[in-house]
């Protein structure tokens, strides 16, 4: 079941979360993600949704692209699995519920930010009608090494 977030949820959003964070070039964050931090997030205006099995298996949100008045329609997300979770479907689940919820608020368009070494989530956005835009050469740094970003977009 995809549902909104609740406070419940910061410290398994925060595990998993702090998974790609430590061991993989997924995400380029270097500081693991606090319980109280997570909770910030899913009081805050921004969604966040949850992938609920009995327990938090994945996440997604979606949340500004830049700052400033002209990009109001323009938002960028997060989406991840747990681990050790089987991909059956829940990844697009939870981009159903940030598109749907981004469309009904008068979203235009949906960024994706995607390590270039993250073949798998390339290919995912890729499947489900993202389009690559872009290749930012160098853009993040991780593990002593500089890696590429590759800009996905979808047209709400």
């Amino acid at each position: 079941m995809i549902r909104p977030a609740a406070p419940p949820d910061a410290p398994a959003i925060a595990a998993i979360w702090n998974h790609y964070i430590r061991h993989t070039t997924v995400t380029f964050l270097p500081d693991e993600k606090t319980d109280a931090d997570v909770a910030a997030l899913i009081a805050g205006p921004d969604p966040v949704f949850v992938a609920d099995e009995g327990a938090v298996s994945g996440f997604a949100r979606y949340f500004p692209f830049r700052s400033g008045r002209g990009y109001v329609h323009t938002v960028e997300h997060t989406v991840l699995l747990a681990s050790d979770t089987p991909r059956r479907g829940l990844g697009r689940a939870l981009m159903t519920a940030v598109e749907d919820h981004a469309r009904a608020a008068a979203k235009h368009s949906l960024w994706a930010g995607v390590s270039a070494e993250n073949t798998a989530g390339v290919a995912f956005h890729t499947a489900i009608g993202f389009t690559p835009v872009a290749v930012l050469p160098e853009v993040g740094f991780k593990f002593d090494r500089w890696i590429d970003l590759v800009l996905m977009q979808k047209r709400l």
